[in-house]
């Protein structure tokens, strides 16, 4: 993680803005993939809006990236917000609180909130498995629906990155809930991306591998090294690593590319 956050440090000095001047709300931004989204993409001149259920958490979250963006391309008030993305009461009162603060819906979505409640099939309690769709499906589609909708009205182009998983595609063991929710995700992100490219709003799916995140950090050494043996990067991926391609696909650079999955695995 030191190594990229020193990469994105020197980078400041290189000014490309690719997503400059855009407003950008990111959901499990306390930390993760979520937190590293928030870091490049005002990197490069996005205003973010930092989202999750930890407000403190979002907040810190903030105090990092801001540091991060404090050159000539930081772009308008970045901002924390408390957010229950399996709410639609909370993700609608989070759209009018923007639409006040900013005058105008997001146009950058990144879908990054999620959570994880492992157990064998045979062991999974109902609680455990419904929670998971609340937050990881569900939560993407209301976010999804909620600002799409905005963004249609205000007659506002826009790109959604959802945060699925490479797991959605093979299974793993311990995960039928989580596998069961991330792939919901690839299908929504198609379906969404049919649906909305007469609008001109691109819906994509990220399918990060193995990431040195605090999700990653409860699975046991034993099984992280099985992982890495599979991995011919032969490490962890880092989240700044994921938020580069966040970026990329909330940016013109990929103006062309909605309804794709992107792996992000080191090859595994």
């Amino acid at each position: 993680m030191k190594h990229y956050e020193q990469n994105l440090r020197k980078s400041l000095i290189m000014v490309s803005g690719i997503v400059s001047g855009r407003l950008a709300l990111v959901t499990g931004a306390g930390s993760g993939i979520g937190r590293a989204a928030c870091q490049v993409l005002s990197r490069e001149g996005a205003t973010v809006i930092a989202a999750d259920k930890d407000y403190e958490a979002a907040l810190e979250t903030i105090k990092k990236h801001s540091a991060l963006a404090s050159g000539s391309n930081a772009v308008g008030d970045h901002s924390a917000v408390e957010l229950d993305v399996s709410s639609s009461k909370s993700v609608a009162e989070l759209l009018t609180k923007l639409q006040r603060q900013y005058k105008a819906p997001p146009t950058i979505i990144i879908n990054s909130a999620g959570i994880t409640r492992d157990n064998w099939m045979l062991k999974l309690s109902e609680d455990d498995f419904d929670n998971v769709q609340d937050v990881n499906l569900k939560g993407t589609f209301l976010i999804m629906q909620t600002f799409a909708k905005a963004m249609t009205e205000a007659s506002l182009p826009g790109s959604i990155v959802n945060i699925s998983s490479i797991v959605a595609k093979y299974g793993n063991i311990g995960q039928t809930n989580y596998t069961a929710s991330k792939a919901g995700v690839i299908g929504m992100t198609k379906s969404a991306a049919k649906e909305l490219g007469k609008f001109n709003i691109r819906v994509n799916a990220i399918l990060p591998g193995f990431i040195d995140t605090p999700m990653v950090g409860t699975v046991p050494d034993k099984v992280k090294e099985n992982f890495l043996k599979m991995i011919p990067l032969g490490r962890l991926g880092d989240p700044i690593e994921i938020a580069e391609v966040i970026t990329f696909l909330s940016s013109d650079k990929s103006s062309f590319v909605t309804g794709a999955t992107v792996d992000v695995t080191g090859g595994f």
